[in-house]
């Protein structure tokens, strides 16, 4: 089943036709049903978790499939595993010698196999963003398992007729076993995320700004390590985008009443521009990022991303540029790409907010949800939800309805004499402003890793400034 058009993967090292074959991320049915027929039979046995599970749907539209870390399971079950697609990594480090099952190429939980005894309590481990929040909301008589900030956290949520639900924190690190933090340690965490959160946005040129977070960035890799620079850098992206998003303030509201706060964020997005691309790019390189698959509208051309993913902090990008037609068969990640004559939907977005990298911050967050509970609860909130752009029964994705920004006169004084907008787009953005971020709504079954191509091309079109205008035909 061909999923992911017009993508292609990064392992080819040369720039040719052969590049821009499909690339296909699997649906993953049978690994899916398998972890949540475990999941059910727990929950049939763990009253703490069935109520949690009830409550996150009805309380933050999310189901509790999403949540989960791992699960700890008897030995046994190697082979229908391994029959699901699971594949043992030999990496990671486990407590008591558990083997750890993963399915590499799907959004799935990871499983670990005990050796020895059958009578130990299976265990589902949901991973919230703060351990702390998640004890505080819940009232927990608990503490956690590892220091403050060190780089595995756990504990004991609910234990029942042979089952244990637990909640664990990560920072920066895959494995399952707590370590003490060096002596000088936490102050250099604190110290990271006090940087990131405090940066420089507005430049009077924004060159300037690429090169002063690069700079940042090298000082904070050289303080904690590139795996915890890219966890907290995303970090105090999501809360400067909260800052400009009213549905995302609304929904983290919700999800932090149970202390989840957005740990089940799926993918964050940035509007670039094409001067300053490659360098956004080289940025999350740095973070420790490696280069997925690429998008781009063919012959239609106007628009081309490029999705990256941090395998350590579990965090996926998705960034947008404006394409030429003549350009999709290069790579557009590390080639320049010289000024344009027009502005497609990435380029005006950028040209009246500025970079999502700086000021504008990211276009919007995605995070997994109970698709149809979402869109009703936010309703209830008085947040609507413009149509699906995918709606499919493997991915389905929509935008809240987009949070509309002033657009400053300079802007559209200098887009107005270089005749990239009309006298009347003048008028329309300097009224009545611009859309600039959202909350997307997005629903995974299948484990399905990937997006289709076609749908995106929708939604960016669908987000064009010039359409959303009041008053635009």
């Amino acid at each position: 089943m061909r999923l992911g058009i017009a993508s292609e993967p990064e392992a080819a090292t040369r720039d040719t036709p052969e590049r821009s074959r499909a690339f296909d991320w699997p649906l993953a049915h049978e690994a899916e049903r398998l972890l949540r027929a475990h999941l059910q039979s727990f929950l049939k046995r763990n009253r703490f978790a069935l109520e949690l599970s009830e409550r996150m749907k009805t309380e933050t539209a999310t189901d509790l499939f999403e949540w989960v870390d791992h699960l700890v399971l008897p030995g046994g079950l190697e082979a229908e595993l391994e029959a699901a697609g699971f594949s043992l990594r030999a990496d990671l480090e486990t407590p008591n010698g558990e083997a750890v099952y993963e399915q590499l190429r799907a959004t799935l939980p990871r499983v670990l196999i005990r050796r020895g005894s059958e009578t130990m309590p299976v265990v589902v481990a949901v991973r919230p963003e703060s351990i702390g929040n998640f004890i505080a909301r819940q009232n927990l008589e608990v503490e956690p398992e590892g220091e403050p900030f060190s780089r595995y956290r756990r504990s004991v949520v609910a234990e029942e007729n042979g089952t244990r639900l637990e909640a664990v924190e990560r920072n920066g690190y895959l494995g399952f076993v707590p370590a003490l933090l060096k002596s000088d340690e936490l102050s250099r965490i604190l110290k990271a995320k006090e940087l990131w959160s405090t940066r420089r946005r507005r430049f009077a040129d924004e060159a300037d700004g690429f090169k002063v977070a690069d700079e940042l960035c090298d000082r904070i890799v050289r303080l904690v390590g590139r795996d915890l620079a890219c966890q907290f850098f995303f970090e105090s992206e999501r809360a400067y985008w909260e800052s400009r998003n009213f549905a995302g303030r609304t929904q983290r509201c919700r999800q932090e009443r149970l202390g989840l706060g957005w740990g089940n964020h799926d993918h964050h997005t940035f509007r670039c521009s094409r001067a300053h691309f490659r360098e956004l790019i080289a940025f999350l390189l740095k973070l420790g990022f490696t280069r997925r698959e690429r998008y781009y509208a063919g012959s239609e051309a106007g628009w081309g991303a490029q999705i990256l993913e941090q395998p350590v902090a579990r965090i996926v990008v998705f960034a947008d540029v404006d394409l030429m037609p003549e350009e999709i068969e290069i790579d557009f990640s590390t080639h320049p790409l010289p000024v344009a004559s027009r502005l497609g939907t990435v380029g005006l977005w950028v040209a009246l907010h500025g970079e999502s990298f700086l000021e504008a911050g990211m276009h919007h967050l995605e995070a997994r949800f109970d698709f149809d509970a979402l869109r009703h609860q936010l309703q209830q909130c008085g947040l609507g939800m413009m149509k699906p752009f995918s709606d499919f029964e493997f991915l389905r994705q929509a935008f809240t309805e987009g949070e509309r920004w002033p657009v400053s006169r300079s802007r559209l004084e200098r887009l107005l004499s270089e005749r990239l907008i009309t006298e009347v787009q003048f008028d329309q953005f300097f009224e009545h402003g611009a859309v600039g971020s959202h909350l997307e709504n997005l629903q995974r079954h299948g484990g399905f890793k990937g997006f289709n191509q076609k749908s995106v091309s929708a939604i960016i079109a669908a987000t064009d400034p010039r359409t959303m205008a009041p008053g635009a035909s």
